[in-house]
């Protein structure tokens, strides 16, 4: 492609933009490989050749991680890999997680200037392809920076974690990761399915982050085996990053969510993906699933959760030689106000989900043993607006009706864990127990503690809780490099 003639702006535009090769419907809720499939050479450099170059790129201010976009794909353009990668990796350190589960849509694609007069770059694509190409090549450790004498713990490492960790190893800086889980990666291991992000891929990336310097401890639970105030007097840390995710799982409190067969999508997930139970019976940890599940809510951990349902009943149902299970998302809302990425309510649908719109559960009902054996619900119609923009549900009388359903997975969002170090220590948080923290800069109300991602924000996007561990980051190198020369913060 680089010895091919410039083309004209017109003849960039009007160059389709590349679909994602996935597997096909019927074979992929068999198994649990990746759905997406990646661009090949030929459709990766294709794709590239539809970047505009603009003179005044908007697709970077619309990254958390101001990753230089039209430079990398450039260089993917001209068939560059390594500069690729190296513009890639100067802002990102996770970019073959971002390639895949990052909302480019309403990001960094939303902002692309071709996209207001024909389809965006596809830039999350893109950046999958060159990630995975160094993955490929082998990624080299880099030339790791002189080390200071200054400390930094990060509690969790998730992607706040490891974004924080990252960027300060990068700068000298020693870096200490404590993950209350036997492994880490947080939500990318334990919340988002093998079908869309690969353990292997999380892992790889960890692997970097750690080839910078950082190490990871686990199976350290911050504030039982040290406070918050231990890690400053007797470990030596002369600055905190908090960055311990929102896991606590929210429920509707509606009679009967305590029968067996009631899971939070949070313990559902946890036990699919971290415990193996997508690998059973290789691995000895078995998720139980009925013939009818219904999952509440509509975001992305729904259709993660109703997907994974639907593969486990599918290969038990093969087994046995029954028929396959029903998998239904209950949302009292209509499809238009879903929260889900489009691309992943589309796959769910393809893959045989069934959407259940304008519906609400008032109660669920269980067998004198405490299983789970139907649901009672209620119609549900828009009326207006509610503080988040869209139109508020409300209850339609007298439409109650009974759906006949074995399990049932609650994912409507989650909220901080109540961790005791917070109250302990003078940090500061709100009602729903995330941290106060500055926006901006992650600083909390205690002194030389930070915080990010799904912490202060609640639930939220991978890529948004990347940018505020890189934002801590900047603001904490700033707070040592003055302590080094003698300054205050």
């Amino acid at each position: 492609m680089s010895d091919q003639k410039e083309l004209t702006i017109k003849e960039r535009m009007a160059i389709e933009r590349h679909t994602m090769n996935l597997q096909k419907p019927e074979e992929r809720v068999k198994n649990f490989f990746e759905v997406a499939l990646g661009y090949t050479e030929e459709q990766a450099q294709s794709e590239a050749e539809r970047c505009l170059n603009c003179k005044k790129p908007k697709c970077r201010e619309g990254c958390p991680v101001e990753v230089p976009i039209p430079e990398f794909i450039m260089a993917v353009r001209k068939g560059d890999m390594k500069e690729a990668v190296r513009l890639l990796k100067s802002t990102n350190n996770l970019p073959a997680i971002c390639g895949r589960v990052c909302p480019q849509e309403i990001q960094c694609e939303e902002s692309c200037i071709l996209g207001k007069k024909s389809k965006p770059v596809a830039i999350g694509r893109l950046e999958r392809y060159v990630a995975d190409w160094e993955l490929k090549q082998g990624v080299k450790s880099p030339v790791r920076a002189k080390q200071n004498p200054y400390k930094v713990a990060v509690i969790g490492s998730g992607p706040a974690g490891l974004t924080c960790a990252a960027d300060l190893a990068k700068q000298g800086h020693r870096v200490v990761i404590f993950e209350s889980l036997h492994v880490a990666g947080g939500v990318l291991m334990y919340g988002i399915p093998e079908f869309r992000l690969p353990k292997k891929i999380v892992q790889a990336e960890i692997d970097y982050v750690v080839s910078l310097g950082v190490e990871i401890r686990t199976d350290y639970v911050i504030g039982k085996i040290f406070s918050l105030d231990d890690l400053f007097a007797s470990e030596g840390f002369d600055a905190v990053f908090l960055g311990t995710g929102a896991g606590l799982p929210i429920f509707m409190r509606i009679p009967g969510e305590n029968y067996n067969g009631v899971y939070s999508a949070n313990e559902f997930l946890t036990r699919v993906n971290l415990m193996k139970g997508y690998l059973f019976p290789e691995w000895d940890t078995p998720v139980k699933i009925g013939h009818k599940v219904a999952v509440i809510g509509a975001g992305n951990v729904a259709m993660d959760s109703a997907r994974c349902a639907l593969r486990l009943g599918i290969l038990a149902s093969m087994k046995k030689g029954i028929s396959p299970p029903e998998v239904h998302i209950i949302y009292r809302r209509s499809a238009q106000e879903m929260p889900a990425r489009a691309e992943e309510v589309e796959n769910a649908g393809e893959e045989g989900v069934i959407f259940n719109f304008l519906v609400n559960p008032v109660e669920i009902y269980g067998t004198e043993q405490g299983w789970v054996e139907g649901m009672r619900c209620i119609r549900m119609k828009l009326g207006e607006p509610d503080a988040s923009g869209r139109r508020r549900p409300v209850p339609v009388p007298g439409s109650e009706f009974d759906m006949d359903v074995d399990t049932v997975i609650v994912a409507l969002g989650t909220r901080p864990n109540p961790i005791v170090f917070f109250d302990a220590s003078g940090i500061e948080r709100t009602k729903w127990g995330t941290i106060v923290a500055d926006e901006a800069t992650g600083k909390t109300t205690k002194d030389t503690v930070w915080a990010g991602g799904d912490i202060v924000t609640g639930a939220a996007t991978v890529i948004s809780a990347m940018g505020a561990g890189k934002r801590a980051a900047y603001e904490i190198n700033i707070y040592l490099n003055n302590k080094a020369r003698g300054g205050k913060k």
